[in-house]
């Protein structure tokens, strides 16, 4: 685990609101010189403490208007492995997320779609004809607020 200071949260902080400032802008931001932000983000990417910059779509706008969470139990863990599983659901672009979960189900799925029939297709057609499907549950993302975590 690396040791963070106060103003390596900062960074981190304000890297997780907008991950496309650039050094010297985040360095006017907390009161820091272009050249000193910029060996502190070096060392906290080489460090693995900033694995990447992601890019956040409004997936609303671009017209998929549901997202729906699933839980995934295998009907038989025995006769289909998990990487078969693992490998089918990653090829449905409309699901977003595979999670391996230890509870109730065997897998989380984040699923996006247009509106609730497109995603009655998904299901329907994609999601439980996969090798091993058992029982699903399906929850409606009703609304969703966005923190960085514990930094």
């Amino acid at each position: 685990m690396m040791e963070l200071d106060e103003i390596d949260r900062k960074i981190l902080r304000a890297m997780a609101d907008d991950a496309t400032q650039n050094a010297g802008a985040l360095g006017r931001e907390l009161g820091l010189s272009q050249p000193a932000t910029w060996r502190r983000i070096k060392r906290l990417q080489e460090a693995g403490a900033i694995a990447g910059r992601t890019l956040d779509l409004d997936r609303e706008k671009l017209g998929f208007g549901v997202t729906v969470f699933l839980g995934v139990k295998l009907a038989t863990k025995g006769r289909v492995s998990l990487d078969d599983f693992e490998r089918a659901v990653g090829a449905i672009p409309e699901v977003q997320t595979v999670e391996h979960v230890l509870g109730m189900y065997d897998y989380r799925l984040r699923v996006t779609a247009r509106d609730i029939p497109d995603f009655e297709r998904v299901l329907r057609r994609r999601i439980m004809t996969l090798p091993g499907v058992g029982d699903v549950e399906a929850n409606v993302l009703l609304s969703e607020e966005r923190r960085p975590g514990p930094i």
